[in-house]
Parts: structure tokens; sequence; C-alpha cells
């Protein structure tokens, strides 16, 4: 695969920025300063996002960071390094079967130092979908099912993975859960999903609004 000149270096410049942000949103949600150190520090943070404006792009057109047939995510909001709400989740694959691996901070806080049960979704249905994609069938989500059998805890590093249970034609069905890294044994929440692999004219119709071809292999996060 042939890299544009530049990008790696604005690739990794992009998720530099995202670690940073991602330093930035946790010290906001742990902060106990006062409303006029809080007031300056969202001054200062409007001085920052200036010059960012200068150079942006519809939402009609992917990041040029990206490459959506080629695996390249970086502003994907669950595995994306240069996406400052990610964790982000580091994902393997191998054929019929994908594992995460990340640790929720408390900016992903839902009960009190448990992570919020949106977020356990948000995983899965990432995870999922890579192991929908381990078989060729890289689709979207047509269902997601979850059942939260323990909290997920914060600060802790989870295991989210998932396997392929049947694939009957375009269509790919996925169990899944997430455990804590330490005891993968003792499922927190449990979850099976299902993909569909678009044909071309679906992708076309779906993605119309995009400024570039919508390509099935695309469709996936």
């Amino acid at each position: 695969m042939t890299v544009p000149e530049g990008m790696a270096e604005r690739r990794e410049a992009v998720a530099e920025l995202g670690a940073e942000l991602r330093a930035l949103l946790d010290t906001v949600v742990r902060t106990e300063v006062g409303a006029d150190v809080l007031r300056d520090a969202a001054a200062a943070v409007r001085r920052l996002a200036e010059p960012l404006t200068e150079s942006s792009r519809p939402i009609s057109r992917p990041p040029g960071v990206d490459d959506l047939t080629g695996g390249v995510r970086l502003l994907n909001p669950v595995i994306g390094d240069g996406n400052p709400i990610a964790p982000p989740l580091r994902v393997k694959m191998a054929h019929g079967e994908a594992v995460g691996e990340c640790t929720l901070g408390p900016v992903y806080e839902g009960p009190p130092m448990c992570g919020h049960g949106g977020v356990s979704a948000l995983l899965l249905d990432q995870v999922l979908g890579h192991a929908a994609a381990s078989v060729g069938n890289i689709g979207v989500t047509t269902g997601l099912s979850l059942r939260y059998r323990k909290p997920v805890p914060l600060e802790v590093p989870i295991r989210v993975w998932a396997e392929v249970t049947e694939v009957d034609g375009r269509r790919t069905t996925v169990k899944g859960g997430i455990t804590t890294a330490d005891e993968p044994e003792i499922q927190l929440v449990e979850a099976e999903g299902d993909f569909l692999r678009l044909r071309a004219d679906q992708a076309r119709r779906l993605f119309s609004h995009m400024n570039q071809p919508a390509e099935p292999d695309a469709a996936h996060d």
C-alpha cells in the first residue's frame, strides 16, 4: 500500500493530539477546582481550538488520515488513536474471532466506579464487527443484544471478546462478552450481534451523501 507523502507524519500528529486530549478529558472529569479556574481553562481551550478550524472537512467526506478499505481508522470513537473519546481499544483478529483490550477511566463512568452500560455496548459492537469481518463478511450491525451480569470496573484492564457462531450468505451472527483481563472466565457483559455485508447497490444507496464512491468494504467501523 502506497502512503501519500506526508501522511505518516500527519497520522503521528493526529495520534499525538488525540492522546493529549484524552489526558485532558481525564483531568476535566476528575478536577474539583473552583469556577474561576474552570472558566479560565475553558477560555484557553477556545483559543487552542481556533487554529484547528482553519481547515476542516464536511461530514460527507471521510477523514483524510483514514483509509476506510485499508483498515486505518484513526478517528474511530472506539479504536482510533486520534479520537479523544476512544479508550482506545486494541483489537487482535483471527479467523472467526476478535479480542480487544483497554482500560476505562472516569470519562466512561456510569454507576459510581463502574463503566456506563452504553459504553459496554459501544465496545462490543466494535469487536463483534471485527469478528464478522475476519470471516470476510465486512458489514453493518443489524442487531445487537446485551445482558449485563456484573458491573464493568473502571481503571482495571478489561477484555472484550467475540467469536462467529453462524455464517449465512452475507449475514453473520457473532457472540461475545466483556471480562476483566485477570479473570477472563467471569462474564461481566454478554452479547450477540447480527451483521450484514452490503451489496454494492446497498452501499451506494446508504452512503450516497459521501463525496467519493461508496464500497461495501468501507461500511465496517
